[in-house]
This record gives C-alpha cells, sequence and structure tokens, in this order.
C-alpha cells in the first residue's frame, strides 16, 4: 500500500541546519568536513553559511515538516538552540536529553531531572561508541540514567550497530541490550541507526522484550532492511518507529520521497508513522 498523506507524523529525529551538521566525534578518525561520518553520505544536506542566522534555521525545519506531513520533531538539547525552538514552537517540537554518562554518574542523574523540570523533556538519548571513553551499552556506569529513566518514565534513544565515525564498534553491539533489558524490564528502550550488522538479531530481541523498540534513523528508506520490514508488516508492527536524519545526512525531502516504496502493509503505517512513537514518548495522538 502507497504510504498515506492523513497522517500527522513524529519524527524522533530531526534538528536545525548548522555551519557543520554533525560536529565532530572524541577519537574519531577522518572525520571529513562536513559530518564526522562523511564517507556514508552522498547527499548531505546544505549547511549554513558562516554569517547566517542559526536561529533562522528554527523557523525553515518546521516549513520542511510542514511540506512533508512531520507534526512533531524529536530535538536534542545539546543544539544551544533547542530552547529557543521550544519557546516559537512549543506545539511542534519534543526535546530530549542527550547523556554522557563520563560527565559523572550523579551529574547524568541530575542533569535528566534538571532537563525535566527545565523543558519537559520526554526522553534520554546516548551515543555509546561517541564518548571518550567508550561505554558499552551495558556498561554499569550507564545504569544510574536507565533508572532514571526507568523512574520518571522516559525512553531511552541509544545508537547500535557499527557507528558511522570511524570508532570502534563493539560498544554498540545490539547483543548487550539483552542484560540491559533483562536489568530493567519496565525502561523503554529504542534502537537508532540501524544495528547493522546484527539485525537479525536485533529482530530476536525485539521479539524477546516487550519495551524494546527498533527506529529507523540515519537511513535512508531504499536502505532500510528487509528483516525490519518484514518484522513490521507480522509480529512488530507495534515494535518499529519512523525517525529520519535531517538535517544531519539525509534531506526530509529524499526521506519521504523514498518512504513512498516501502512495502509496509495498510494497518503499519499509522503505527509506524505516528502510534508507536507516541506511545513511548507518552504523547496523544496527533493528526
Amino acid at each position: 500500500m502507497a504510504r498515506p498523506r492523513d497522517i500527522g507524523v513524529i519524527d524522533t529525529l530531526i534538528g536545525f541546519r548548522d555551519v557543520r551538521q554533525v560536529a565532530h566525534v572524541a577519537a574519531a578518525k577522518d572525520q571529513g568536513v562536513r559530518h564526522p561520518a562523511e564517507y556514508m553520505f552522498k547527499e548531505i544536506p546544505d549547511e549554513l553559511s558562516a554569517e547566517a542566522d542559526r536561529y533562522a534555521a528554527i523557523d525553515d525545519t518546521v516549513a520542511e515538516m510542514d511540506r512533508q506531513g512531520v507534526r512533531l520533531g524529536v530535538v536534542s538539547l545539546i543544539d544551544e538552540r533547542t530552547p529557543e525552538a521550544l519557546r516559537r514552537h512549543p506545539d511542534r517540537f519534543v526535546p530530549v536529553v542527550s547523556i554522557d554518562a563520563n560527565e559523572g554518574l550523579m551529574e547524568s542523574v541530575r542533569r535528566i531531572q534538571r532537563s525535566v523540570e527545565e523543558y519537559g523533556v520526554r526522553g534520554v538519548s546516548i551515543f555509546p561508541a561517541g564518548v571518550k571513553p567508550q561505554l558499552p551499552i551495558n556498561d554499569k556506569h550507564w545504569y544510574p540514567v536507565y533508572a532514571k529513566c526507568a523512574e520518571l518514565g522516559l525512553p531511552l534513544f541509544t545508537t547500535t550497530g557499527v557507528p558511522g565515525p570511524r570508532v570502534p564498534m563493539m560498544a554498540q553491539y545490539v547483543g548487550h541490550l539483552d542484560e540491559v533489558c533483562y536489568d530493567f524490564p519496565e525502561l523503554k528502550i529504542v534502537m537508532r541507526h540501524g544495528g547493522e550488522p546484527w539485525v537479525d538479531l536485533a529482530v530476536k530481541l525485539l521479539l524477546k522484550w516487550p519495551n524494546l523498540y527498533y527506529s529507523t534513523t540515519a537511513i535512508a528508506p531504499k536502505y532500510w532492511s528487509k528483516e525490519i520490514i518484514d518484522f513490521a508488516n507480522t509480529r512488530g508492527a507495534d515494535k518499529v518507529i519512523y525517525g529520519g536524519y535531517f538535517p544531519y545526512g539525509i534531506e526530509l525531502e529524499r526521506t519521504f520521497r523514498e518512504m513512498d516504496d516501502v512495502p509496509f502493509k495498510p494497518e503499519v503505517w499509522p503505527k509506524f508513522l505516528r502510534d508507536n512513537a507516541a506511545r513511548v514518548l507518552g504523547l496523544e495522538v496527533v493528526g
């Protein structure tokens, strides 16, 4: 079935154009001029000029969301413009806070609490292979973060699989999630960035653990794995969530154009584009 156009989409990873779209990653090799994994992306969205008004990019993102039918976008407080985006468009953006457990166990917990109180964050994101030193997904330094998320009912978004930046990969081995899901059964965890080359294992874990989810962030639709599409069309309709990668590596227009060729069943599209994300983020269904 063709993608329906009457669904107010929730994009679980979106941001604002910048002078450099993605910051350097600690300890990564050969980081490129525009993106720390520039070798992976042939058509990186245009950056801002050094003289541009960086805050005008907030409204540019809203305009692009409108063009593609995106009702809500999940944005990170790692971008200092996010508070202004929330002020200008409180009904269009949902904030999450990015955490590096190397900053100190209690400081991580306090940062989450402050972010909830000050900005109303709806989730926490981590990049296990991107922090220095790296902290595998099941490293116990993350456990206070996981416990705080579980306490507050916040989902955890974690990058999984081989990272794009040229850093070692095993911190994001999908199998680490098995231990975390066992230790924190009430914690909602959303896999980001593909989980490759362990997609088969990801599907097994998605079946095993009720609160584990998969999102399509950072991968153009024509490269979405057949295993995930088949899973969404069968036993995993409630477990697969849409997420893009605008403006970091993929234009939103390209994502939605290519999505038209994804063979989801009719009953899967509303869940994938909106309902699953709304449930995980604790939002009212929109549009």
